[in-house]
């Protein structure tokens, strides 16, 4: 009589596999939770600008026509460090 023993996956594939796995859900939860916030910091408040200065920006200003305000007006983003 063989003594047939089945080949099956090891101890270890099964504690690398299930680490492996508990890794990617710790990746996907933390950029899922980083990225929720990425249109509020791309837009003009979100930047430390301001929407309400007229067509032109005041003296200590850059005007950035990309950050979409509401009434068609650039945006005015002071120069300098924001506090």
């Amino acid at each position: 009589m063989m003594n047939k023993k089945g080949q099956g996956i090891s101890m270890n594939v099964i504690i690398i596999a299930a680490i492996a796995l508990l890794v990617l859900v710790i990746l996907a939860v933390l950029l899922l939770r980083a990225g929720g916030n990425v249109a509020t910091g791309t837009n003009c408040q979100g930047v430390g600008g301001d929407c309400d200065q007229g067509d032109t920006c005041d003296s200590g200003y850059i005007k950035d026509i990309t950050k979409g305000c509401e009434n068609e007006n650039p945006c005015c983003i002071p120069l300098g460090a924001k506090d």
